[in-house]
């Protein structure tokens, strides 16, 4: 038979406290929306002409954005901005979650234009209060953001065979970030809209210095020489994955001579081994050569070699110079952007598109783009785990998912939080330097 405990079942519950804060660690990225005057920002920014729900829309922005900080993924969530004195540790009136959707449907793609141009200058004040950027890595790919039901706007069946969206993604190796983002339609087109998307992604990276060196890494998905073109024009260096079932590439491979073959660190049930070869494309005035590194693995086990015995090669081209190991090597460091993808739909933003509408989810997207490097920005920019990616469960849980009490000391409003929390030094050592960032001149 069950136990069942007594002392549990005597616990009365009530919901009667004003002064209690559901998520008091919004104040570390509510600090850091103030130093960025991000309500003023997107106020002056978003513009909607006497739309329907189209007023401040700097405030219900922010709702959005501190929302999906906290955990949430539904426009209802909103509702735990407004539950005792959680509004007090943000910088912006709450508003209504109604209110919210009504917003949220005004949008038109201009406006979501809007809206990505506000994350670009949010991303700009950001850099400038730390140290001098330098050159870029930078990651893009593609996601299927998978939508349940056939009413969602705009909603396909991709490569995947689910339904859903096919955003990209552009992010940037080590930290992260998401440079730039669009949400498209589903598609089982990889490449759709990808000229302009990396137009637009290297205006980005260069708004404040037309001269920094920038490198870009795709995955075969993205293979077109027209791309690879555009990219030498724009002086961008690149890595771009390539498939091997093509017959040109076949060929190439099997043309690598066996000496050519050089070893490398791989897994202990496996071995792998690269090399480099011409790769040949287009004709007459088009034809061009490039340089391909070609990475063959196998697994060393008997009983797996049983069932995969021949090499599995995989290539790239590239026209980045030096040992192919090393070249290899940083290839294959594309497949950090995974996590950031990962990330973005765990940490709440991606992991549902809350309207039947295209491009109220495309607001959505691009709230939820913000929210992602905010919690970055707010990390680095406190001095936080600035040697690794960023998680954005981690940061939740430890200092933004914190329990209060608002109480007021002598005319002085205190957050009362719990003894013995682990992360309280961290905590505070973030407020205190987020705090003494200057506010960005605008």
């Amino acid at each position: 038979m069950s136990r069942v405990s007594q002392m549990l079942d005597r616990v009365q519950v009530t919901f009667d406290d004003d002064n209690l804060v559901a998520n008091a660690g919004l104040l570390l990225p509510a600090t850091l929306t103030e130093r960025l005057d991000l309500e003023a920002l997107i106020n002056t920014s978003v513009r909607f002409d006497g739309r329907v729900g189209g007023a401040s829309p700097g405030r219900k922005v922010l709702t959005l954005l501190n929302t999906i900080l906290a955990g949430g993924s539904h426009i209802d969530h909103a509702d735990v901005l407004r539950a005792g004195a959680t509004e007090a540790v943000v910088s912006h009136r709450v508003m209504a979650p109604s209110t919210l959707g009504t917003f949220l449907r005004a949008f038109s793609f201009g406006h979501v234009r809007q809206l990505e141009a506000v994350n670009d200058v949010a991303r700009q004040r950001a850099w400038a209060m730390t140290t001098a950027q330098g050159g870029l890595v930078i990651d893009v790919d593609s996601t299927i953001c998978e939508v349940a039901g056939k009413h969602k706007q705009g909603a396909g069946y991709g490569y995947t065979h689910c339904l859903g969206y096919h955003p990209l993604l552009a992010t940037i190796a080590g930290t992260g970030e998401i440079l730039h983002g669009r949400l498209r339609k589903g598609s089982a087109n990889t490449q759709r809209g990808t000229k302009r998307f990396v137009n637009e992604l290297v205006a980005r990276a260069r708004r404040d210095d037309q001269h920094r060196a920038l490198t870009v890494r795709f995955d075969s998905g993205f293979w077109n020489n027209d791309t690879i073109v555009n990219l030498g024009r724009l002086n961008v260096r690149y890595t771009m994955g390539v498939r091997t079932n093509v017959a040109a590439v076949q060929t190439a491979i099997t043309g690598i001579a066996d000496d050519a073959w050089q070893r490398i660190d791989y897994t202990c049930d496996g071995e792998a081994e690269v090399a480099e070869c011409a790769y040949t494309s287009g004709q007459g005035t088009k034809r061009v050569t490039r340089r391909m590194v070609v990475r063959r693995t196998r697994l060393t086990g008997t009983a797996q070699q049983k069932l995969w015995p021949d090499w599995r090669h995989h290539a790239f081209l590239t026209d980045l110079t030096g040992d192919i190991v090393d070249v290899d090597r940083f290839h294959r460091e594309h497949a950090v952007v995974e996590l950031a993808i990962k990330d973005l739909k765990a940490g709440a933003g991606l992991e549902h598109l809350p309207s039947g509408v295209f491009s109220a989810n495309s607001a959505w997207f691009q709230i939820a783009i913000l929210a992602h490097n905010m919690i970055r920005w707010t990390a680095h920019l406190g001095g936080h785990r600035t040697d690794r990616q960023i998680v954005a469960r981690t940061i939740r849980t430890q200092l933004l998912a914190l329990p209060a009490r608002l109480v007021n000391r002598a005319g002085r409003l205190t957050l009362r939080l719990p003894t013995r929390w682990p992360w309280a030094t961290t905590f505070t050592t973030i407020l205190d330097t987020l705090r003494g960032l200057p506010a960005v001149p605008i």
